[in-house]
């Protein structure tokens, strides 16, 4: 492109220029107001600018973040592969274990209930049968306050 000598200035649509006698509707298009190197001003036709030529595209390099995600990608696919292939191996032994489990589970239970029902039983057997009764103690407690020393009598019937 060629260098031009002299500069453009845009006119003021609606204050006409006193200096060049038009008015600026009067001005046919592709004609610009310019100021020559004396410092003249004066109307001339100015080249068009054609518009940019559209960048080239430019080839970017693979992000680091898209890199290690493509190679985690296979090895955690095949992480849960092999897990599923191993949960599938363990579940015959799985389901063994869920049952033993339940069997522990009845088991506590039936002694939670079963041996305080054995040791009464063995306490009225081994006192000598019905006609002996069972003791019974009877404890009164006061005190005063929410810290008071307490006090106490033991009954032995």
């Amino acid at each position: 492109m060629h260098e031009t000598a002299y500069e453009i200035t845009t006119l003021n649509h609606q204050h006409p220029t006193p200096t060049l006698g038009m008015l600026p509707t009067e001005i046919p298009p592709g004609v610009q107001m310019v100021t020559l190197p004396g410092g003249i001003r004066t109307l001339a036709y100015t080249p068009t600018q054609a518009p940019p030529a559209p960048p080239i595209p430019v080839a970017q390099p693979i992000p680091t973040w898209a890199k290690t995600t493509a190679l985690l990608t296979p090895t955690i696919g095949g992480g849960v592969a092999a897990a599923g292939l191993g949960l599938s191996y363990a579940a015959p032994g799985l389901i063994a274990m869920s049952q033993a489990l339940w069997a522990a589970v009845a088991l506590i239970a039936a002694a939670a209930i079963g041996v305080p029902m054995l040791l009464r039983i063995s306490r009225n057997t081994a006192g000598g049968g019905a006609g002996k009764g069972s003791t019974h103690i009877t404890q009164n407690i006061t005190a005063s306050g929410m810290f008071g020393k307490a006090n106490g009598t033991i009954n032995h019937r």
